[in-house]
């Protein structure tokens, strides 16, 4: 049971967290912080906060488990707030999507409380942002990965642990650097297709014609398109490497799909086309 959790960035994490674990009975008081006040006090109005406070020191006060919450690159400022407020037994965790950048602001600014701080990444969500989009099935049965430093006190972790437990969600622990290639590769370049193809769309003469007669398999692939700008744009500057690397394998994988229909290579693209139909329907079977 937490007491007292504070929620730095009451957006669709923040308060999908927070419902969830009011449904559960685990937690007493939520209470939230952010910029936008109008969010904050539709948060009240709903249910999801209990209360918010104007500044992150007085949100965090007396609060057993902090949630950071905010975009990637609004981490480090919120970790120099935290430190001069917090005690020493509150657990601090984010929710991030990748952590190596998150790991580096909050060892750079936490100092020996890093050892409260564990890492974390929830793989749920939806293009929706703000308070109005939480609900609290969103972790139902879906993967919470941790990355644990070797400094984080295990009674942090295990705390970390349950609240996710509680939620409905499964668990996985990976290393920081490993974390950050796999998410590269599954969640921040699908994102990064889905804005340059509606970019590159949106760009052209007729593009009005092409999205009024754009049928289901558009809107299913660009769906991820209408997620917060701010938040990715941090993913690209924070997973750089990783993600510039991956793109530039797609593009020599696109160039061969290219050349195959140039050449009018009926086998080269039926042989890709069946591998991954293959592919995708066994990773339908195991989600």
């Amino acid at each position: 049971m937490i007491d007292k959790l504070a929620i730095i960035g009451v957006g669709l994490i923040g308060s999908s967290l927070a419902l969830a674990l009011k449904q559960a009975g685990a937690v007493g008081q939520v209470i939230g912080y952010g910029r936008n006040r109008e969010n904050l006090e539709k948060g009240v109005e709903l249910g999801v906060i209990d209360g918010f406070e104007s500044s992150i020191q007085d949100c965090v006060q007396g609060a057993d488990v902090i949630v950071v919450a905010v975009p990637l690159g609004a981490m480090r400022p919120v970790f120099a707030e935290l430190k001069p407020t917090i005690s020493k037994a509150a657990v601090i965790t984010d929710v991030g999507s990748a952590k190596g950048s998150v790991v580096a602001a909050a060892t750079a600014e936490l100092g020996e409380l890093v050892s409260r701080f564990v890492p974390g990444h929830p793989i749920a969500g939806t293009e929706q942002s703000g308070v109005e989009a939480g609900f609290a099935s969103l972790y139902q049965n879906r993967r919470v990965i941790l990355t644990p430093l070797n400094q984080t006190d295990q009674d942090a972790t295990s705390i970390i642990e349950a609240m996710w437990h509680e939620c409905g969600a499964i668990i996985e622990y990976l290393s920081v650097e490993h974390h950050d290639k796999v998410l590269a590769a599954t969640s921040h370049l699908p994102h990064m297709l889905a804005y340059a193809l509606v970019h590159y769309l949106s760009g052209l003469n007729d593009h009005d014609e092409i999205f009024r007669f754009a049928a289901g398999g558009f809107r299913d692939f660009t769906r991820i398109a209408s997620s917060d700008p701010v938040m990715w744009r941090d993913v690209c500057i924070a997973n750089g490497d990783a993600l510039v690397g991956l793109i530039e394998q797609y593009q020599q994988e696109l160039d061969r799909v290219a050349a195959a229909i140039s050449a009018g290579d009926a086998d080269e693209l039926l042989k890709l086309f069946g591998k991954a139909k293959s592919e995708r329907d066994s990773l339908i079977g195991n989600c």
